[in-house]
């Protein structure tokens, strides 16, 4: 069974720009209270879609560099990836059904 791996600033070109299949990057942080309320929805979205996207989760708060980088101005937000390119994006906790949308329409 996946499990959503850590995103870091060091691995981020490698896990994520450097990925064969898709990525779904979960923009978060621990204070953020509706980031806790979807980070159990992350986790099992991990494990249904192993092998055919990845999913991460990068801690806005350790990585500010890449949070800056892609514009990240409230969390959580959900970006996906694919080709190393962002495809699509989900603001704020979106019920489970809304992000399986997105991540079936990437996914390999």
């Amino acid at each position: 069974m996946g499990k959503a791996i850590e995103i870091t600033q060091d691995n981020f070109e490698n896990e994520v720009i450097g990925s064969d299949v898709p990525v779904l990057v979960d923009f978060w942080a621990t204070w953020c209270g509706p980031c806790r309320i979807i980070g159990p929805v992350i986790e099992e979205l991990a494990g249904k879609y192993d092998g055919r996207v990845k999913i991460g989760k990068l801690d806005v708060d350790a990585h500010r560099d890449v949070a800056a980088k892609y514009g990240i101005r409230s969390i959580p937000t959900l970006l996906i990836f694919k080709n190393g390119e962002v495809v699509d994006s989900i603001m704020g906790a979106q019920p489970k059904p809304a992000i399986e949308a997105k991540l079936e329409a990437v996914a390999v």
